[in-house]
């Protein structure tokens, strides 16, 4: 689908999912729970302007593993908005969200929902400093992130300053999830909200999970709970990673 989904409240949730675990879906579920959202849009990206040689799986079988882990979650849903363009040129997540911004409601949200590897590589996407402004930042910190290491990452030009003192705290099945609010101000003057999303402890790498199907540890990937089984079949049947 190329429309930001049903609903008015729209989380973009980009990346690579090469391939998608259970943590992307942790964080999508957390995320929906504490800002009522109700469509999370899930969008594996075409080609990434910071990893030239590419993903390691073919976008269409990304895409094929997105579906396959999110089928039967309420409120998820496929985009392309991040699909390869046909002349193959990099996609860049500000253009992306501007464009879902337009499809939008005018009494529309969207927020750019993201994990904490990939805001602590911010500062170096097209754009960074106006991305926030496209659609305020829900980062799903690191268990243990220290509030120096996120101001330290902010794109320059941008600071950052507590919104409300007392986090909001979500039971999701039955682990608390806690939501930090922030304020985030250009040299403009102009300020929009950044959120945290604390206390997940789901820290599962894609990359781990390829290693393990190189080097053969294929069923522990399964005992381990790091995939959605039918990740891992499909991953199994179409030999990939190995």
């Amino acid at each position: 689908m190329n429309e930001p989904g049903g609903g008015r409240r729209v989380a973009f949730f980009g990346g690579s999912f090469d391939p998608p675990h259970l943590g992307h879906l942790a964080v999508a579920r957390a995320a929906g729970a504490a800002f009522g959202l109700d469509t999370v849009l899930f969008a594996p990206v075409g080609a990434q302007p910071l990893k030239p040689k590419g993903s390691t799986a073919p976008y269409s079988d990304r895409l094929a593993m997105v579906q396959l882990a999110i089928e039967g979650e309420p409120g998820f849903a496929i985009s392309l908005a991040d699909a390869p363009k046909p002349a193959g040129e990099p996609n860049y997540t500000l253009d992306t969200l501007l464009g879902l911004r337009a499809q939008l409601p005018p009494d529309g949200a969207l927020f750019c929902l993201m994990g904490a590897d990939s805001f602590f590589g911010l500062q170096r996407w097209r754009g960074a400093a106006e991305i926030p402004f496209a659609a305020p930042l829900i980062v799903a910190s690191r268990p243990g992130q220290q509030l120096d290491d996120v101001k330290a990452a902010l794109p320059a030009g941008l600071t950052m300053e507590a919104a409300h003192p007392v986090p909001t705290n979500i039971d999701l099945s039955g682990a608390q999830v806690e939501v930090r609010s922030y304020l985030l101000r250009n040299s403009a003057g102009d300020r929009t909200p950044f959120y945290l999303l604390c206390g997940l402890h789901v820290e599962i790498s894609a990359s781990q999970i390829r290693e393990q199907v190189r080097a053969g540890l294929a069923s522990p990937l399964s005992g381990h709970n790091l995939l959605p089984e039918t990740v891992f079949d499909y991953i199994r049947a179409h030999g990939l990673y190995s």
